[in-house]
């Protein structure tokens, strides 16, 4: 049973401190640790083996969610009860939900994911909104994508508002940082994976490249920075440039409804007659 009071009671505890300082990227990089918040983010971090360290709850919250709290614990993680000021002090959100933890960085290096002959992969290239990365994380995880890489020009994967915006799905799949666009590409090729470029000025139609039946193959898909796209020099490193059509009078998708709609389309290929995963899994 928890306490009738918060252990931590003063902001200016240590292990509030040290906790504070991971919502800048130096101290993040530093410490290769960052902070998971709420309890979605919570339970997959304590579900990921060796990844949550500490975990920072109101008794409110520890009460509400006894069951992550207990899983955080089964984990190895040291758990204090905090004040709402404690949590507000640690938390980056606004309305914080009362639990944060402290995990350890668990990006994977880029060899291993070409290792591991991936069939459908997300690249971020220049990606710097936290918010977009995060929700393409979402959209490749739930698309069955089997990674994703960050290049060295996006943003980092641990930055706040990129785990929230994950919703869990950091914890789920493997994801690269730091990989230059240029090999990341080329790794991906000579893993056999085609490349297909997503630019709303493409010269190719996703549902012409559907209907052509050339989708069904192992496949990365590159999404640029939302506000100006692929810049030419990656757009020339693909098999093809591939615009959504927009069939109403809307302008644009934004980025990240632009991913979910590419992952979306491959995965249906992959899993049609003749597709990798058929053939492969069958």
């Amino acid at each position: 049973m928890p306490p009738a009071t918060p252990e931590l009671i003063s902001p200016r505890s240590p292990r509030v401190s040290a906790a504070r300082r991971l919502a800048k990227r130096n101290f993040r990089g530093k410490e290769r640790l960052f902070l998971a918040e709420g309890p979605q983010a919570v339970r997959e971090a304590a579900a990921h083996d060796g990844t949550l360290v500490e975990l920072f709850a109101t008794l409110e919250a520890a009460e509400r969610y006894a069951d992550i709290v207990g899983e955080a614990r089964d984990a190895g993680a040291r758990v204090h009860l905090a004040s709402e000021q404690v949590i507000a002090d640690v938390s980056t959100t606004v309305t914080p939900q009362g639990l944060v933890g402290v995990c350890r960085f668990i990006d994977t290096p880029f060899e291993e994911i070409l290792a591991a002959r991936p069939k459908l992969v997300a690249v971020l290239a220049n990606v710097r909104d936290p918010g977009n990365a995060g929700t393409v994380l979402r959209c490749a995880d739930a698309a069955g994508a089997e990674a994703v890489v960050l290049t060295d020009a996006s943003v980092d994967l641990y930055n706040p508002k990129a785990v929230r915006a994950s919703v869990g799905s950091l914890f789920h799949l493997p994801v690269a940082v730091g990989v230059p666009v240029e090999r990341a590409v080329a790794g991906l090729k000579d893993a056999g994976v085609r490349i297909l470029a997503a630019d709303g000025a493409g010269t190719d139609d996703l549902d012409d490249e559907l209907d052509k039946g050339s989708m069904g193959g192992p496949t990365a898909w590159v999404f640029g920075n939302e506000a100006w796209g692929l810049p030419e020099e990656t757009r020339v490193l693909a098999d093809a440039v591939v615009r959504v059509p927009i069939h109403g009078k809307a302008e644009s998708l934004n980025l990240a409804t632009a991913a979910a709609v590419c992952l979306y389309a491959s995965a249906r290929a992959q899993r049609a007659s003749g597709g990798c995963r058929t053939v492969t899994e069958s």
